[in-house]
């Protein structure tokens, strides 16, 4: 076998093939694969390249420890696994570390729409929960003008109505006020 073909991206049944047989040829290959891809996302998104390396380190152990417990069913192509975990990883840090001031939309869309999958609707159920109990934290009239304005999909001199404030731009500071405030209460949670 030559060294370019040995080095080159392995295929996902050689991944899980070359886990089950404790194959180091096959996971430094996968180490060497898909890493650029991962420090390209993080390093684009507050990180590091040591960060980089931690988190794709975690990731590799997460697909091994789940490869060798042989109740690994693959439902998407192992790149985007990884990324997928890698992204979930990166942002749990981010979380606790509380150094991303972006609002999560704004690191999701930094996902290729061909690399979103299954993983991405678990992740999503976990961020509503935050979301929704963010919510339930942030108190009135801050709850009712976000859920107006982004649920109920009610214009802001709608809003400025209810509440009785002067103007529509005066409601529509309160608002940014709001998300301020409800970016705080999710980002503070783990």
């Amino acid at each position: 076998m030559s060294k370019e073909v040995n080095s080159s991206v392995p295929t996902d049944s050689e991944v899980i093939l070359g886990i089950l047989n404790n194959s180091d040829t096959v996971l430094r290959r996968l180490y060497v694969a898909y890493f650029p891809m991962v420090l390209q996302l993080i390093v684009n998104n507050n990180g590091t390249a040591d960060d980089a390396k931690d988190i794709y380190q975690e990731a590799i152990i997460v697909l091994y420890n789940k490869v060798k417990a042989g109740n690994f069913e693959l439902s998407s192509k192992l790149k985007t696994f990884i990324y997928s975990v890698c992204r979930r990883l990166w942002l749990k840090r981010l979380a606790q570390m509380s150094r991303y001031g972006g609002d999560v939309h704004d690191f999701q869309d930094f996902l290729p729409a061909e690399e979103e999958d299954i993983d991405q609707h678990s992740e999503r159920d976990i961020q509503f929960g935050r979301m929704k109990n963010s919510l339930a934290l942030l108190g009135e009239p801050c709850k009712t003008i976000i859920e107006d304005f982004y649920i109920n999909d009610r214009s802001m001199q709608e809003i400025c109505e209810k509440f009785g404030y002067t103007n529509a731009d005066n409601a529509k500071t309160q608002k940014y006020k709001c998300l301020q405030r409800l970016k705080k209460l999710f980002f503070q949670q783990k």
